[in-house]
């Protein structure tokens, strides 16, 4: 793991740039998507099943693209677990859709906005070793709460019961097991058997990431989440055993994962380190975590928990975990991240699984500027106007003035001939 000294401006300025991200798309990985596109594009199913067969364990045919029938549902304590995740999840997004709104302008005319839900949506679930039963909850089910009626889940196959069990329970009306940019083809331009939506969400691989964003303008794209992050700013108050946990936890995520400690102190630093080593030689996957931790693990020396916030801010990381005094306080004034987690017990697996808001994230930097995903992501945000004569009268020789300002003589004349 790479360990750096940000103390005194000169080591600031040195390590400044290497902590700070802007990832730009692989050159191959682009072409590789645009290719992927354009077949989708023209051949529809059959191009589709092609190069999913190209790239899965399962092989599949237009048949079965689409998965029918009701999942089996798991036992007992993974029924009661899905359902505690759920209630907070969707307690979590009614309590933050939009509701419309009106108010009288100065010139007494209605203006206001509706939020309707969407109506056709994409979600993309992440396949591979596990089933990934958490992205279907925080992704799904805030589009249930939106009220979106057609809700479309790819994700590779084979899809795992439990999986296919969550997605139904949570609200998808549809299933297709089919992954990567071809499955991003498939939702935004239409084939045979899926039809086009009208915005796509969740997380994925390079290649879908890269999808995302060739196919965005032809569909809605809520955001491009990347590897999986964290930045720990910690203290004399943490407890370095659960640090070291949340960076190891984090490490699980593979390959690409960034993994940040911000602390003023050397021996809080040293005690972490130890932790990690010896936390992560324990776990099942020890040389894999390992690899992943001399890559992507960045130990940094502050001079104060100031200088820790300030960095931060550059790293502007997927998961902030504040374990330090004063946390409260601290995370009223974070505006750089996708989700905080305020003091020692707010571990963010907690975030990952159960806590309520979704656990997609901007990565890369992106946290400067973008949220993680929510239910305002699946309404749509129509403006309402509505003039009445007396509002006219005030507004007209305003609007005329600005008009023809800009020699669109047409426009003045309709707002002046209904005072004329």
């Amino acid at each position: 793991m790479k360990i750096l000294d940000a103390r005194g401006k000169i080591n600031e300025r040195w390590v400044l740039p290497q902590l700070t991200r802007r990832p730009e798309p692989d050159r191959n990985v682009r072409r590789a998507v645009e290719r992927i596109l354009a077949n989708v594009r023209r051949g529809g199913d059959a191009a589709l099943v092609r190069i999913h067969n190209r790239f899965a364990v399962k092989k599949i045919k237009k048949a079965n693209l689409r998965l029918r029938g009701k999942f089996r549902a798991p036992n007992t304590e993974i029924k009661r677990a899905l359902a505690l995740a759920e209630k907070n999840i969707a307690e979590f997004a009614q309590a933050t859709r939009p509701k419309s709104w009106r108010k009288r302008n100065r010139e007494g005319a209605v203006t206001g906005e509706n939020f309707p839900a969407l109506g056709r949506v994409g979600v993309y679930v992440p396949g591979g070793t596990a089933p990934l039963v958490s992205t279907a909850l925080m992704t799904v089910v805030l589009a249930r709460v939106a009220g979106v009626k057609e809700i479309v889940a790819c994700t590779p196959g084979p899809v795992n019961p439990v999986l296919g069990w969550a997605l139904q329970k949570a609200g998808a009306t549809e299933i297709y097991q089919v992954g990567g940019a071809q499955a991003v083809a498939a939702m935004a331009f239409g084939t045979e058997s899926i039809r086009p939506v009208e915005k796509i969400c969740g997380p994925g691989s390079a290649w879908v990431v890269e999808a995302k964003r060739q196919v965005f303008g032809t569909v809605g794209i809520d955001l491009l989440p990347g590897p999986s992050e964290i930045a720990v700013i910690a203290d004399e108050t943490c407890r370095p055993e659960w640090v070291a946990a949340d960076l190891v936890a984090q490490a699980e995520h593979g390959p690409g994962s960034q993994i940040f400690l911000l602390t003023p102190s050397m021996k809080i630093l040293g005690q972490v380190l130890a932790e990690v080593l010896n936390q992560s030689s324990r776990q099942s996957r020890a040389q894999y975590l390992r690899g992943v931790l001399k890559s992507g693990a960045v130990l940094v020396r502050t001079e104060d928990l100031r200088q820790s916030v300030e960095l931060a801010e550059a790293i502007a990381p997927e998961h902030l975990s504040l374990q330090c005094r004063r946390a409260k306080q601290m995370a009223e004034k974070i505006r750089c991240a996708g989700a905080v987690f305020v003091g020692n017990y707010s571990a963010v697996a907690l975030g990952d699984y159960v806590a309520g808001p979704s656990h997609t994230l901007p990565t890369g930097g992106a946290g400067r500027t973008f949220a993680g995903l929510r239910v305002e992501d699946f309404v749509k945000r129509v403006s309402v106007v509505e003039y009445g004569a007396a509002a006219v009268r005030k507004s007209a020789r305003a609007a005329g003035a600005l008009a023809r300002l800009e020699r669109l003589d047409a426009h003045a004349d309709s707002v002046e001939t209904r005072v004329r």
